[in-house]
């Protein structure tokens, strides 16, 4: 009975709508108030706009309004109708042909998406027309012409010193000193052992060991200790330019690493008093022999940083080893009987503590790399 009286009203009430144009007009006795048209902006574009209301249905009326403002016609548009035969040309060789590494230098397709060009290629084969790369997944119509437009015209950007000269080297000295340099021996501390790396500025490794020093962290950092192992390594390194001491990365606020800190700070104060000449006077022109590099400037530039902490470099340098013997212009030269003696001394699960190796060698290229991107 509910249903039925609700049927017969709702006829009765369209009754007052009889000779009206639209479900929109204000009924005869205003019954019902005045509904505002509501409108969707086009996704393609931005500036059509598509007139909508909260029914299932638009009236006539509605209908004929929503003609008068054209929807996009953007993406019906034939992708290969808005390129010469020479650009297409181009486009499709580079889609084609790219590496997913190459691809990924292109606008919009860093990613899942140069994945996926590649993998659509090798399926179905080369790409013939740029209608067809609209089929890989993630390239609809407009990402395509943004990718298509990159290609043709890619964003040249200057490339950025990662670090500069002045915030990675300290004491601050002039560049032509540095860059005057043949040689240079990065020195790193460890717990119980000291690195040290001889390179040469065509980047080529002339010494690379360390050493055991058996009086650190042992008792209460007895002075004339630490001084008798510190003075045995300064008598084995050799002569260079300069020296380069890893500046540690432990925050004086962890309470936790104190000792630590302390006994790094103490070997780096000693290498520096050892190292420099003693008669150097400030006004002198003469660059100062010994430099500290930071801890994070060298995990940022081989990108072993994880937040704020450092990873460890032996796959890295490993890597350079393998590269040393097997590429004509290897990032570093290693002599035969330094790989021969080092092969098998940072593979995963070692216990012959080669980090301070690691982070030695790590830090002369560095060094080196930093400083020729700075100087152009």
């Amino acid at each position: 009975m509910w249903f039925a009286r609700r049927f017969l009203s709702s006829v009765a009430q369209r009754s007052h709508y009889a000779g009206r144009s639209g479900l929109f007009r204000r009924p005869q006795h205003c019954s019902l108030p005045e509904l505002e048209l509501r409108y969707l902006q086009c996704t393609c574009c931005w500036r059509s706009r598509v007139p909508v209301a909260g029914f299932e249905t638009l009236d006539a009326t509605l209908s004929s309004s929503s003609s008068s403002s054209e929807p996009c016609k953007e993406d019906s548009r034939p992708l290969d109708a808005c390129y010469t035969s020479e650009q297409r040309d181009v486009i499709l060789q580079l889609l084609n042909t790219a590496t997913p590494a190459e691809l990924a230098s292109v606008k919009l397709l860093r990613g899942r998406k140069s994945l996926n060009i590649v993998e659509y290629r090798t399926k179905n084969g080369p790409f013939k027309t740029l209608e067809s790369v609209v089929n890989v997944p993630l390239l609809k119509h407009k990402s395509a012409v943004t990718v298509f437009n990159s290609i043709l015209d890619p964003v040249k950007k200057e490339r950025k010193v990662r670090i500069q000269l002045a915030k990675f080297i300290r004491p601050e000295v002039d560049r032509s000193w540095l860059e005057d340099a043949n040689t240079i021996v990065s020195v790193v501390c460890g717990t119980n052992k000291i690195a040290w790396a001889h390179v040469d500025r065509g980047m080529k490794v002339l010494d690379w060991q360390q050493l055991e020093c058996p009086n650190f962290l042992r008792g209460t950092y007895m002075a004339s200790s630490y001084l008798n192992d510190v003075t045995g390594v300064v008598a084995l390194l050799p002569s260079a330019d300069f020296y380069i001491i890893e500046k540690p990365s432990i925050s004086a606020q962890n309470t936790t690493l104190f000792p630590i800190m302390a006994h790094l700070r103490t070997v780096e104060a000693m290498l520096f008093a050892l190292l420099e000449p003693r008669n150097l006077q400030p006004e002198s022109n003469i660059p100062p022999r010994v430099l500290n590099m930071m801890r994070t400037a060298v995990g940022r530039h081989f990108g072993l940083m994880v937040g704020e902490s450092r990873t460890s470099g032996a796959a890295t340098v490993r890597r350079l080893m393998t590269e040393s013997v097997t590429q004509k212009l290897p990032r570093i030269n290693f002599p035969p009987e330094l790989l021969v003696k080092y092969r098998n001394h940072f593979q995963m699960g070692s216990k012959r503590g080669g980090e301070e190796l690691c982070d030695a060698l790590l830090q002369a290229v560095t060094f080196y790399e930093l400083l020729s991107e700075s100087s152009s």
